[in-house]
This record gives C-alpha cells, structure tokens and sequence, in this order.
C-alpha cells in the first residue's frame, strides 16, 4: 500500500488527496506549537526553502496527543507557525497520529517503518528516552509515534525510506533527502 491512497484535512478544512503529492520527496512529520522539539520549525523551512524546486514538499500534522503541546485551534496553529516560524510548507488538520485513533496514514507509515529507538549519545535522545521510560513508559512500546517531530522520508513512488525521531534534527536528514531528489 502506498501513501497515495490516503486522504487528509487541510488546516483550512478542506479535503486533499495524498495523490497530489505523487512523484515528490516527502516528509511526513506531526507538529506541535509548545514542544520542546518546536525551533525544529526553523530548520524544516530551511529544508523546504533549499530543496522544493527539486521536488520536496514537507507536511506538517499538528498533534495534540503528547502532553497537550498543541491546544489551540487549526487557525492558531497556522497563524503561529506562519508568524513565529514564517512555515510556508503545508499544514494539515489537527490529527491523531497514536493509538487506536491514529490517521490511517500514521498507522501505515508506523507499520511500515519500525520505531528503532532513540540515538541516546546525543543529549536530547538520552533526554526523551528517560522521560518516556519514567512518565509513560507505554509509549516505548511497539512501532507508534513516541512523540512530537517525528520525521518519515518518503520517495518519489510512494515508499517509506527511513524514520527520523522526534531527537534527529531535521538537518541530519540532508544526505538522506539529496540521495532521493
């Protein structure tokens, strides 16, 4: 099954095929606006900016299911994003993107592409693994989302290449990104 076969809720409410999006690079990755994680905006629209002529497009889910990071409504999270981060890339609806209530498209790139654990050398992952292993030591389980910025590169057919995590910043995935344009 590819990721075309989903459909989705802009954040203006609108209803978009992931057709659109055929023969693209994708990066799927679930936003929040009160998140450690949120200057992460920065680099995902330098991503954009550098890389969209040749064929990315970055889609931005906001997500309200980890510690309440994005409470406010679908026009406050365009407006901050635009206004703090100045995002042009797409936003859609707020979505589900765990559990029983995932989006079926999170739920395809989740099965599809393993949750590898988190790379403790780095201060961030060391960070977020503790905290989960702690607080909600559930979410380490299986293969879903574990928390906000979670990255999927998708090639120009459709196919799930590789998962980035909520502490991999989106800088990192250049190498991964240019191989695919």
């Amino acid at each position: 099954m590819s990721v075309y076969t989903y459909d989705l809720e802009t954040i203006r409410g609108e209803q978009q095929s992931m057709e659109q999006y055929k023969g693209k690079v994708l990066i799927v990755v679930n936003t929040a606006s009160k998140c450690g994680f949120t200057p992460q905006y920065t680099d995902l629209q330098k991503l954009y900016e550098q890389y969209k002529e040749q064929g990315l497009e970055i889609l931005g889910f906001p997500s309200n299911q980890f510690g309440e990071q994005e409470p406010g409504a679908n026009s406050d999270v365009q407006s901050f994003c635009q206004l703090n981060y100045g995002v042009t890339f797409p936003l859609f609806a707020k979505t589900d993107v765990r559990d029983d209530s995932a989006h079926p498209l999170f739920k395809h790139l989740t099965e599809t592409a393993p949750f590898n654990g988190f790379n403790t050398d780095s201060p961030s992952g060391k960070m977020l693994n503790a905290f989960l292993s702690e607080k909600l030591p559930h979410y380490l389980e299986g293969n879903s989302v574990k928390w906000n910025f979670t990255k999927f590169l998708i090639d120009r057919e459709g196919n799930i290449v590789k998962r980035f995590e909520s502490t991999d910043e989106p800088l990192d995935m250049k190498a991964d990104i240019e191989l695919l344009l």
